[in-house]
């Protein structure tokens, strides 16, 4: 008689305590539903989404037509520019309104929390900058820009691009063909290897560069770390990477604890381990395995987004011969000037050529290097009439606001001189925003300004046929090829 009372004692609070959080839940979303709306969308199959018509996408010359087709599904049915879906493992919310990605980029930390695939949490580790959160990612973006901002690093890099650019551009002379996207990289990597942590030419610069492309090739891959998969030969890279550059922080310690001088800082080695915080925003000086492993991850741009943005520059301009008409011509000016006053260049002239610097931001626009960031909200969030519900992900997809033909005419036509006008910073956000805007912005451009510079004042091209490719990342199909002719 007892166990049968205490049996239906248990039952009787399990359907009351059941039915409390059902009315609870019910009253909730019905009180939500009266105020925003959670969005329309479809989650597709079971286990697999959407997620083979979101990467089928990819490999089309327009990849945002996965986006296109659901934010208008027909003709009377529209999702809308916020919607949901199902892709790779995660049901997700897809943002293609300029509006609301501003809001998921600005409210970091205690609304949204970066969220990326398990294959990049896996490689970029514990101490990763990209899953940094609150007050130690701050400090940390704050110390980085302020040390890429200086007036010395401005100096100093300015001139170690202009060096390995022309050496590049120089070892061109008896190729019978160039590819662009290989000659890029040689030029990034070194220059920014070198504003890290001060490794010029030489053994330690090319394993390096041999060890980071075996990494880079596993950010986005299956998470299994079976013997001979991806993911595991990316992270044996990455064992060899941190032993390398762990060698060089502790040196670097070592050399700093004893001199005890209050030195201007080199490169980013010394600013963190000056002015830097440790993942728990400890202001201490951070642990060697912290600081390599953000070594490591800002070698990034060398390998991959600067160089390809390079290279899609060299291929649109290609393309568009009256835009690389006015290029030339603004260039040549400027080479002119300075043969004329016999004065060095500096960054200001560089970043100063208007044109070439809407060529730059039209080539962000149209290549999409980073076509959006993840991120996942930490409550309910409503923003513009839509709900993101507590746990989901968000995408918030720049490469859709940046080909939305209400924010740019024409959007797949490349063209320079839309930059002339005044444009919404909502719309643009090639280096990303908020607290999260990419510390380099400038130094990127810098490179860019002064790879089209010396090329276009040193050589004429004939570029083969090639294609973009968006999936995994944005590449050329054939490295574009380009046939050279000295001036």
């Amino acid at each position: 008689m007892i166990m049968d009372f205490v049996l239906c004692f248990w039952v009787l609070m399990g359907f009351v305590i059941g039915w409390c959080c059902y009315y609870y839940n019910f009253k909730r979303m019905v009180m939500m539903n009266n105020k925003v709306k959670v969005p329309k969308g479809n989650l597709g199959w079971p286990f697999l989404g959407e997620t083979l018509a979101f990467i089928s996408s990819g490999y089309t010359s327009q990849p945002v037509s996965f986006m296109d087709k659901r934010k208008s599904f027909c003709v009377c049915f529209r999702y809308g520019k916020v919607f949901k879906t199902h892709i790779l493992g995660t049901p997700i919310i897809i943002s293609t309104d300029a509006e609301v990605n501003k809001v998921v980029l600005q409210n970091q930390g205690n609304v949204f929390i970066p969220a990326y695939p398990k294959s990049i949490r896996e490689l970029l580790g514990e101490f990763s900058i990209l899953q940094m959160n609150g007050s130690p990612q701050k400090k940390l973006h704050a110390v980085l820009g302020g040390f890429l901002r200086s007036p010395q690093l401005k100096a100093t890099i300015t001139r170690d691009i202009e060096i390995s650019v022309k050496l590049t551009l120089d070892s061109w002379h008896h190729m019978h063909f160039v590819y662009i996207q290989d000659e890029t990289k040689k030029i990034t990597f070194q220059v920014l290897v070198k504003a890290l942590m001060s490794v010029g030419p030489g053994n330690d610069l090319e394993f390096l560069k041999r060890e980071f492309e075996e990494f880079i090739k596993g950010l986005i891959c299956l998470p299994v770390k079976l013997p001979g998969t991806r993911l595991y030969k990316s992270l044996k890279a990455k064992d060899k990477l941190t032993k390398m550059v762990k060698k060089i922080v502790e040196e670097r310690k070592s050399a700093m604890q004893k001199s005890n001088e209050n030195t201007i800082p080199n490169d980013v080695v010394d600013v963190l381990l000056r002015d830097g915080v440790d993942a728990n925003d400890h202001k201490q000086s951070p642990s060697s395995d912290f600081i390599s492993s953000n070594i490591i991850e800002m070698m990034i741009p060398g390998e991959e987004t600067v160089p390809t943005a390079m290279t899609l520059a060299v291929k649109f301009l290609s393309d568009y011969p009256v835009a690389l008409k006015q290029l030339t011509e603004e260039n040549m000016a400027l080479k002119r000037q300075k043969i004329d006053s016999c004065d060095d260049y500096n960054w200001t002239d560089y970043m100063s050529l208007p044109f070439t610097q809407n060529v730059i931001s039209e080539t962000l626009r149209m290549a999409n290097i980073i076509n959006g960031v993840w991120r996942k909200a930490l409550k309910d969030v409503e923003i513009k009439g839509n709900l993101i519900p507590q746990g989901w992900c968000v995408l918030a997809s720049f490469i859709s606001v940046h080909m939305d033909k209400e924010i740019y005419e024409n959007p797949y036509q490349f063209n320079p001189w839309r930059w002339e006008k005044a444009t919404a910073n909502n719309g643009f956000t090639p280096f990303g925003g908020g607290q999260r805007l990419c510390p380099g912005l400038e130094l990127s451009r810098l490179e860019i300004s002064i790879f089209l510079h010396h090329l276009v004042t040193t050589y004429r091209w004939t570029a083969e046929k090639d294609e973009i490719v968006h999936f995994p990342t944005v590449k050329m199909k054939r490295k574009l090829p380009i046939k050279v002719t000295t001036l």
